[in-house]
Order: C-alpha cells, then sequence, then structure tokens
C-alpha cells in the first residue's frame, strides 16, 4: 500500500480524493481535541481504500476541504468504513450538515461476531490481523503544529489497518448469515437526527427527579440557554453550569440574581455580572411544560411488581443464553428496557419483535413469557427447552 506525505494542499487533497472515490469501500477516521470546547475541533482526517492511504491536515492553510467532504456525504457509490465511529460522524455532520452513507462500523460487527460489546480497535487489530499497535501517540496534542512522524504513523494505522479487517470480517458476516443484521444498525448510526443537538430538547439529557410543570418548564428554558451559551462560547457545558447546578436552580429558583451568590456550584460573580443576567431572563421567560411535553414515568419500564421482576430476570438468563449459543454480543440482540418491558406485557414497538432479532431471541422470549419455553440442565449445561400445553417437556 502506498502511503502518502501529509496532505496540506487543496490540488493534492482533490487528486487523492479522485482516485479513492473509484473504491468500492474506503476507511475513515480523524483525530479531534474537545476537552475544552463544545464543538470538536478537528486536527487530522485519516483515510485509505486498498491500495493507497493518507492523512489530511485540515488545519493547513487555504485548504479545500470540499472534495473530501463530498466524497464522505454524497457519493452514494463508495461504502465508508469506521470504527466506534460516532464521533468521527458527528464532525462530518457538524461541517455538513450531513452524515456519511452508506456506512459500516467494525465494533458493532464485532458484536455480531461474537468479539464483545465494544471491543477497542487495539484489540480488533491483534484478534483478526495478529498486529499489536503501538498506543503511544494515542493521547497525544493533535492540535499542536507541526505534527511529527510518529503522531502520522499512528493515525495512519488507524486505516491502514482498518481496510485489511473490513473484507474480512464482511466475509465472516456473509459466511454466517449475518450481514443482514447489521443494516439496521448501520441506518440507525448515520441518521442526521443523532448529531442534531438543538437547545429546545437539552433539559432531556439533564437527571432531575422532579415531574412537575413548572420545575421542568424551568429546567428546559434553564437548559437552552445554558446550550445557547456553550455553543456561542465554544465551551464545554459544564464550564457554564454543571448539570447538577442547573436542576437544583430549576427546582429552587432564586428570586432576584442577587441570590445567584448564594447557589452552590456559582461563584459570587454572578450576582452581578452579564452571564448571571442572561440566566435570571432565561428564568423569568420560562413557561410550566405542557402536557404533550411532560415525560412518561419511565416510557420503557412498565411497572412489574414482584412477579414481574422475576420474569424480566429469567429473560435476562435467557437472553445470556441465547447470545453465547449464537456467539454475538447480548447488547446487539436485545437491551435490558425491551426484556422489561416485555415481561410487563408489552408486545407494540419493540425491537426485539421485529425481523432477524425475533427470529434469533424474540420469538423464544415470548415463549417463555407465555409458558411454552422453560430452563433445563443437560450435562451441566444450561438450556432452553420447550414444554407441552400441559407443562410436561416437549421435543425440542
Amino acid at each position: 500500500m502506498q502511503i502518502h506525505p501529509l496532505i496540506t494542499d487543496s490540488k493534492t487533497l482533490a487528486e487523492f480524493c479522485a482516485r479513492i472515490a473509484k473504491s468500492p469501500y474506503i476507511a475513515v477516521d480523524t483525530e479531534f481535541m474537545r476537552e475544552n470546547s463544545y464543538w470538536p475541533e478537528l486536527c487530522l482526517v485519516q483515510v485509505a481504500d486498498a491500495n493507497e492511504a493518507a492523512a489530511i491536515d485540515p488545519k493547513a492553510p487555504g485548504l479545500d476541504m470540499g472534495p473530501l467532504l463530498d466524497l464522505l456525504v454524497d457519493n452514494e457509490d463508495v461504502l465508508k468504513v469506521f470504527h466506534a465511529g460516532g464521533q468521527d460522524i458527528e464532525i462530518v455532520h457538524n461541517l455538513t450538515g450531513k452524515t456519511p452513507h452508506p456506512m459500516f462500523d467494525t465494533q458493532i460487527a464485532a458484536m455480531a461476531l461474537g468479539l464483545g460489546e465494544q471491543i477497542g480497535y487495539g484489540n480488533l487489530v491483534e484478534a483478526w490481523l495478529g498486529i499489536t499497535l503501538d498506543k503511544g501517540a494515542r493521547f497525544t496534542d493533535w492540535a499542536r503544529r507541526p505534527l511529527d512522524k510518529r503522531q502520522i504513523d499512528y493515525a495512519i494505522g488507524d486505516v491502514t489497518y482498518l481496510i485489511q479487517m473490513f473484507p474480512v470480517m464482511l466475509e465472516k458476516l456473509r459466511s454466517t448469515g449475518r450481514g443482514d443484521w447489521l443494516d439496521q444498525e448501520m441506518e440507525r448510526i448515520s441518521d442526521p437526527e443523532n448529531y442534531i443537538n438543538r437547545p429546545g430538547d437539552a433539559w432531556k439529557r439533564v437527571r432531575i427527579s422532579s415531574r412537575k410543570p413548572d420545575v421542568l418548564g424551568r429546567l428546559k428554558a434553564l437548559a437552552a440557554w445554558r446550550e445557547q451559551e456553550a455553543q456561542d462560547k465554544n465551551l464545554p457545558r459544564g464550564r457554564i453550569v454543571k448539570d447538577e447546578t442547573l436542576a437544583d436552580i430549576a427546582s429552587h429558583p432564586p428570586r432576584s440574581q442577587d441570590d445567584l451568590g448564594k447557589v452552590r456550584g456559582l461563584s459570587a460573580a454572578w450576582r452581578g455580572n452579564d452571564i448571571g443576567a442572561r440566566m435570571m431572563a432565561a428564568l423569568a421567560g420560562h413557561a410550566p411544560l405542557s402536557k404533550d411535553e411532560l415525560p412518561e414515568r419511565d416510557p420503557k419500564k412498565p411497572a412489574l411488581g414482584k412477579d414481574g421482576a422475576l420474569v424480566a430476570d429469567l429473560l435476562k438468563l435467557l437472553l445470556k443464553i441465547r447470545s453465547r449459543d449464537i456467539n454475538v454480543a447480548a447488547r446487539l440482540l436485545a437491551r435490558s428496557d425491551d426484556l422489561d418491558a416485555l415481561a410487563a406485557g408489552v408486545r407494540d414497538n419493540l425491537p426485539i419483535l421485529e425481523g432477524w432479532r425475533y427470529e434469533q431471541f424474540g420469538r423464544d422470549a415470548v415463549d417463555l413469557v407465555e409458558g411454552r419455553m422453560a430452563f433445563a440442565v443437560r450435562n451441566g449445561r444450561l438450556r432452553m427447552t420447550r414444554t407441552a400445553v400441559d407443562g410436561t417437556e416437549a421435543k425440542a
């Protein structure tokens, strides 16, 4: 494979993108910094096909990233391969308003192949290629210039190995009949809605015990204000106000700006500074949360009762057995919330009762809940057993 020098000019980038756009698939990775900012700061992009690989410096003066971004979000003929690509996709979405499509995530594919729920890239490379990666440059300052050779070599490795693993993993998925299992997951990850940070929805990420419309209305106004402040200042949300402080103010609102100096988590300066005034303005403009917006007490965990909780435990045991038997990560098959809902009698809009999940697990889960499935120990191994109508064991 040809490894190009760091790309820092528009002509070289455009020519590189034109060549790899003829490939059926490419591997993509990014290096970024976000510890001190709201928006992730893109510092490096690595791309490879089966023949060549390059790192691109988005910080290079005058570099036109257009050809690369067009390839990622507008070229439907090229499959984009990531590993744990959520944050990479978020960065592309921030730059374009779109997400890479079509795409493939090797971490999710590894779940379907029984390699654990969140296998790291280094472990995946070792498992599939027998190569141990040098992780020394992992936590380097990617924003610093110039980048040294060790940094660039490390970054390039993230796509050169990825492009080697992908076709092998894909063939394994096809040979085991699991390729179709991932389509829904890949579409979910590439949905642009996942990467839009709407200030009006920010309150949903803040934990608060109250369900009073007035309290939640204040929380919604405060969280939207904080989100806008964080975006405008490009600072992490917690640098503006921490979640617990926001929830406390929503529950026990100050009567005046002067009272902000008494709030735990805020400095005395908030009594008279501009940001304190803006917070008070947000509070003053709040409205109680409408009935339509009020969250359900727990939409995915209906009241189980003691017996229902026991049934949910049995379903979790069934999940462990089934995921072991077919060698797939349990998390890919079902979530605990879905099992609780099934135990409580819910049958509509559950992923485990649709498509391949129903075939591999959901049908047995329903049979267990409805008395057509039981557990048995055979040769010291716990297995699932079908039962006859009268409760006696039937042939599997």
